[in-house]
Formats: C-alpha cells, sequence, structure tokens
C-alpha cells in the first residue's frame, strides 16, 4: 500500500517542503530510504521502529520503501522522523491516512516513542503556511515558537503512543499568538551597560549616535584602556527595537541554528550582539560548511557584529567580510547548489594603532611608561592586516585619544535618552524611504543616495573639495554623504548642509592617514 506524509527541511534559512512517500510490498522483511538522505536520515529507520514498537503498535514486517520527493535535492537531519512513522503507519493500515492529508508533520523520535524538539521549525511552518496547509503537526515543545507564525493551526505531539491510540489526548494550540507572547524578548531581564558609564569621550559618543542613528559600520582607533570597547557593546543600548518583520526574520535564523533552546515564549525583540573571538575562522565569521550552516554575520542579522581587536582577526576571515557588507547577504557556493543567507548589520570594531598600542600616545605626563616600542614596519605591517578596500566600507573611523585623567566627568547623556534621539532620526528615515525597501540611511545606493542626500551649494564645494584633496574613491565618497545624511536626521532638518558633511568629513581618519 501506498500513502504520502508531507514534512520539510531548511535551506539556507528558508523552509522547503519535502513529500515523504511510502510503499509497503510483499517481500522480505527490509526498509529502503531513497532520495539523498543524509546518515542521520538513514538512521532513523531504527529510531522509528523502536518508537513504533515500544508505543503499541505492529512495525510491518514486509518491504518498506521512503522515498523523499524531490529526489534530486540532499536531506539532512532527523526532522523526518515523525512523516516516515505515520507513513508507516497509514501504508500498514494502523492510521487513517486521509487524517493527515494536507498536514505537515515535524519531529525527531526517541526510542520510547517521544516527540523531541528539531531545530529550523519557525521557517518550515512558515513555508507550511504559505503553501496553503491548514495544519501543522509539531512536538509539544516547539509549539509555543511554532505558534508565532499566524494563519496556520499548530498541533503538539509529546509521544507517537499518545498521538495515535490516544487521538485527540495530543496537545492542541491555536496559530494566533498572544499579544505576550509575541511582545516577549528572549533575553531575560538584566542590567544594561549605560552609555553615561563612559568616563569623557565626548567624540566618540557623538559618533556612537550617529552609527546607531544611520545603522552605520564604526571603527575605534586608539591606545589601550581608552573606551573603545565600552562604547561599542553599548550600542545594543541606542539601537531601537526589533519590529514585527524583523523580530521574525531573526527569530528564524536563530531556530534554524539551534539557539532557541526550551520553550521561548515569544519573538526575539533585541537587536542581536554578536563578538566572536578573534580566532574564529572564515567559515565560522561567514558561514558555510559541506551543509552550509549561517555565520556570525548571519546570527547579527538586523543587529551589530563587533569585532574587538580587529587586526588579530585572520586575514582570510576580514578579506570574507567585504562582500556581504556590500551585498547584505551571504552568498556561498558548493557542488550541490548556491545558498544565501541574510546579512543586514552593523559592524563595530576597534583596533590599536600599533602592535603595542602606544603609537602617537602622549606620556608626557608619564616619563618612561607608555611609549611605543614598535618600529615602523611593524606598525605597517599592523595596519596592513586590515586592507584598504575593507577599511573603506568602514564609514565613522574615529580616534580615541587617550584621557588625561582618570577622574574625568562620569554622567552625560544616558542610553535611554540616546535611545529616544536615535528613534527620532530612525522615524525620519522610515518615513522618508516608505515603500522602497529601505529602512536605514546607510541602505542608500544610487538614485536614492542622490536624490535624497542632495547637499546645499555651500555642501556640495566642501565635499567636492575634500574628495580632490584627499584622494578619495567613490565608496568613501558616498559614505560620507550617507553620514551627513543621518547627522541632518539628528538635527531634524531636511537639507543636507556644509556642517553636517564637515562633521561627517572629520570621522574618515584612516584617509587622512591618521592615527
Amino acid at each position: 500500500m501506498y500513502v504520502k506524509m508531507l514534512s520539510a527541511t531548511v535551506v539556507g534559512v528558508e523552509g522547503r517542503l519535502i513529500e515523504v512517500e511510502v510503499d509497503i510490498s510483499s517481500g522480505l522483511p527490509q526498509v529502503s530510504v531513497v532520495g539523498l538522505p543524509d546518515p542521520a536520515i538513514r538512521e532513523s529507520v531504527e529510531r522509528v521502529r523502536a518508537a513504533i514498537q515500544n508505543g503499541g503498535m505492529k512495525f510491518p514486517l514486509d518491504r518498506i520503501t521512503v522515498n523523499l520527493a524531490p529526489a534530486d535535492m540532499r536531506k539532512e537531519g532527523s526532522a523526518f522522523d515523525l512523516a516516515i512513522a505515520a507513513g508507516i503507519l497509514g501504508a500498514s493500515g494502523q492510521l487513517p491516512a486521509e487524517m493527515l492529508e494536507g498536514s505537515l508533520l515535524i519531529g525527531e523520535l526517541s526510542l520510547n516513542g517521544e516527540v523531541k524538539a528539531v531545530p529550523g521549525v519557525l521557517p518550515m511552518v512558515e513555508r507550511a503556511r504559505n503553501e496553503g496547509l491548514p495544519q501543522v503537526f509539531v512536538p509539544l515543545s516547539c509549539v509555543a515558537k511554532a505558534s508565532l507564525i499566524e494563519g496556520i493551526r499548530v498541533r503538539g505531539i509529546g509521544s507517537l503512543g499518545e498521538w495515535i491510540i490516544g487521538g485527540e489526548r495530543a496537545a492542541t494550540r491555536s496559530a494566533e499568538p498572544s499579544e505576550d507572547l509575541r511582545a516577549a524578548s528572549e533575553l531575560p531581564e538584566q542590567a544594561e551597560p549605560d552609555l553615561a558609564d563612559v568616563i569623557g569621550q565626548q567624540h566618540g559618543k557623538r559618533a556612537l549616535l550617529i552609527a546607531a542613528a544611520g545603522m552605520h559600520n564604526i571603527l575605534f582607533v586608539g591606545p589601550p584602556g581608552t573606551g573603545k570597547t565600552m562604547l561599542c557593546r553599548r550600542l545594543p543600548t541606542l539601537l531601537p527595537q526589533l519590529d514585527d518583520d524583523e523580530a521574525l526574520a531573526v527569530t528564524k535564523i536563530y531556530s534554524v541554528s539551534g539557539k532557541l533552546q526550551g520553550e521561548r515564549r515569544g519573538l526575539i525583540r533585541e537587536r542581536p550582539f554578536r563578538s566572536p573571538h578573534h580566532t574564529v575562522s572564515a567559515a565560522g565569521l561567514i558561514g558555510g560548511g559541506p551543509v552550509p550552516k549561517p555565520g556570525e554575520v548571519t546570527l547579527a542579522h538586523h543587529g551589530v557584529l563587533f569585532l574587538d581587536e580587529m587586526p588579530e582577526f585572520p586575514r582570510t576571515a576580514l578579506e570574507a567580510l567585504r562582500q556581504p557588507l556590500e551585498d547584505r547577504q551571504v552568498t556561498i557556493g558548493r557542488a550541490r547548489g548556491v545558498t544565501r543567507f541574510p546579512a543586514r548589520f552593523m559592524l563595530a570594531a576597534s583596533m590599536n594603532p600599533c602592535p603595542c598600542g602606544y603609537y602617537g600616545a602622549d606620556s608626557s605626563s608619564a616619563p618612561g611608561q607608555n611609549v611605543c616600542v614598535c618600529t615602523s614596519h611593524a606598525v605597517s605591517r599592523y595596519r596592513g592586516r586590515m586592507s584598504g578596500p575593507l577599511a573603506d566600507r568602514i564609514d565613522l573611523q574615529v580616534e580615541m585619544p587617550r584621557q588625561s585623567s582618570p577622574g574625568g566627568a562620569r554622567g552625560g547623556m544616558t542610553s535611554g535618552e540616546g535611545r529616544a534621539i536615535v528613534e527620532a532620526a530612525y522615524e525620519r528615515q522610515l518615513h522618508r524611504y516608505r515603500g522602497l525597501g529601505i529602512r536605514w540611511n546607510s541602505e542608500l545606493h544610487g538614485r536614492h543616495l542622490h536624490h535624497y542626500a542632495s547637499l546645499s551649494g555651500a555642501a556640495e564645494k566642501l565635499l567636492s573639495a575634500t574628495y580632490a584633496r584627499m584622494g578619495l574613491s567613490f565608496r568613501a565618497h558616498d559614505r560620507i554623504l550617507k553620514m551627513a545624511r543621518t547627522i541632518a536626521d539628528l538635527e531634524s532638518s531636511d537639507t543636507v548642509r556644509e556642517e553636517h558633511v564637515a562633521e561627517a568629513i572629520q570621522y574618515r581618519c584612516l584617509d587622512r592617514g591618521g592615527s
């Protein structure tokens, strides 16, 4: 007898429906799984056999063929267990197959029949909803996550035996999540770092505010202990929360990556902040593997990727950032096909001016200490770890001088006050770019950039003169233009004036040959 069930897999960060066909015919007892399954799927035969028997049902002693269609796409993972078990039970007459027509089945089976959680439930359920399926069966522990997708009925299954024999005893949950569930954040409440904790460095704080207001990439350059890392770690406290579309996209990515452990209570609402160690590989940073998986740049989607001491990262990993910084997505090609991951993130980084960290630092107040001991060759080699094309893609390059005294004034602008200013500028951008698919000034390009960031006459002359004098690239020219547009938004100005361009130019210290 032949039956067909529906399951799903994840390609990149998007779900893909898979037909699970089961045919039982007379012959020697044998189970064959075809359709390019990986080892985890081939091993599912033994899990399914034990789960059926321990659930109080009978595993057929016949020839069983399981086909995963489309047959030319490689499948991986254990999410097909439930669909394979249901197909075998349906083909052997122990389960009315028509009751599952048009239903998606997702779940891994343990040997005692328990249905266990699998990564990537959110994009799978979203795909089922988009394909018009009326309901989906998921592990009981995944009901809350799956219910975040509106427009499809979600049913939770605790164990195979309870589902088949107990019928309606299986838990059921509506696809409409409550307001509390949709508004909840993944992160537990904890004391956040505050911008007011940073002593002095008003220039750096201003640059951080501009970066947050336009989602511009930012690099702090200065000696150790000047507050570079402290400022970067306060970026999330300035950024507005994710809206519904952004929150769903980020939550899907974390679902695919298996980072939504337990029964979470809602979408991720805080913007991601990823800070990988400097030993990370190019594949760990960008994504990759035989079957491509998301890297740090994708986990930072709609958030911040922080690289502390940027020159210490492998050169290959840093250079791999160039494409996602420009295209806002990662394209990974393999013999089996091309996978694309979203990567709309803000790059925040810090670096010392030289290997010892004290090149150009003022040591007059403490003779004999904090004096740079690096040779010119060592300094040049250290700075060369970050190529010119990569530095060109960083909007704000900010020098952080050593503080003259540790007793500087605390306080000043708090993160709450800074976030209010950033949110006001963000609302101006959303209103201005409505219908264009653009949210931030940093995403402007081409004709949209020159239309929405048009300069006054004096500002145009200043930027043209600076372009010629500093020998800027076209990319650096456009990034100054985007920064000036953000600075104008912070001041609620519709016109980009000369003072806005002048301030933007001073944040290009690497173009000036500084530090």
